[in-house]
């Protein structure tokens, strides 16, 4: 397993989960609990992300909900831009949220630390706007597309078909000149999954071959979490908690989150009854 994750300005040490803050710079996030959304609010709202013990911070400036509306590329980057410039000197990784090349250059060159891809960098172009970086990337794995990805998943085996499609992505990164310690995976839970399939996954995610690369988990507020607590986003914090610390058990290394404060908490309680761990 590779300790290390190369990652812009930074190599991160991966001997504990590190917790990645969520900052939505949408009006439409599906987890958004305020009408108010824009640059003074992102930042202050990831400085105290922060505060609340993030290692890191991933910014998107569209929402990739079931249903969501594309966004182009030159509003994407009016609204993460200026956030990503006030955010530079605060001491951890940024990454962004994002699938359009134009719009990884354009960060990249703001000085970004990783680029998180929903597409697993499929697009024409995406591949190229990274491997000229020194930033990590996440590869995802999705069915379909945001829009209609919930209305039909099928899988004949979804544990196998997400192994060969992260196995198969990161061949085509390495051929690009990659390096695999940029490289972090993601199984894509709720993108193209039942709530069966994403609990399957979850349960089994040791059981589905990483090639020794870091797993980054998604799970914070998505719907497989209401559809066992019968919840809104905004009151599935203890759901999403309990399922970061599932990932983590099975093998996590990066858990995305809302609630930074309470995952961090979590984490460490857990490290202190698995490991004797106190920090």
């Amino acid at each position: 397993m590779t300790s290390t994750l190369v990652c812009g300005r930074f190599e991160l040490q991966l001997e504990r989960p590190l917790i990645m803050g969520i900052v939505n710079v949408t009006p439409d996030s599906f987890s958004n609990t305020s009408t108010q959304f824009g640059t003074d609010v992102a930042i202050a709202h990831a400085k105290a992300l922060i505060a609340e013990g993030a290692d890191m911070l991933d910014i998107g400036g569209e929402s990739t909900r079931p249903g969501a509306e594309p966004v182009s590329a030159a509003d994407e980057l009016k609204r993460i831009l200026p956030v990503i410039e006030g955010l530079l000197d605060t001491g951890v990784p940024l990454s962004v949220d994002t699938f359009k090349p134009e719009v990884m250059r354009a960060v990249l060159d703001a000085g970004v630390d990783m680029i998180n891809d929903i597409y697993g960098f499929r697009l024409a172009g995406a591949l190229e706007a990274v491997a000229r970086s020194g930033c990590g990337v996440c590869v995802m794995h999705m069915q379909g597309e945001p829009k209609t990805m919930q209305q039909a998943p099928r899988y004949d085996d979804v544990l196998h078909e997400v192994q060969v499609f992260l196995h198969e992505r990161l061949q085509v990164m390495n051929a690009a000149g990659i390096d695999s310690r940029r490289i972090v995976l993601d199984p894509g839970f709720g993108f193209g999954k039942t709530p069966q399939q994403n609990y399957l996954m979850l349960r089994c995610l040791n059981e589905i071959d990483s090639k020794g690369l870091p797993w980054l988990l998604g799970l914070s507020r998505k719907s497989m979490i209401g559809h066992v607590t019968g919840r809104v986003p905004a009151e599935r914090l203890g759901g999403s908690v309990a399922a970061a610390l599932a990932g983590v058990a099975r093998g996590a290394n990066i858990i995305r989150v809302h609630d930074v404060a309470a995952t961090v908490d979590a984490v460490k309680v857990w490290q202190a009854i698995e490991y004797g761990t106190f920090l």
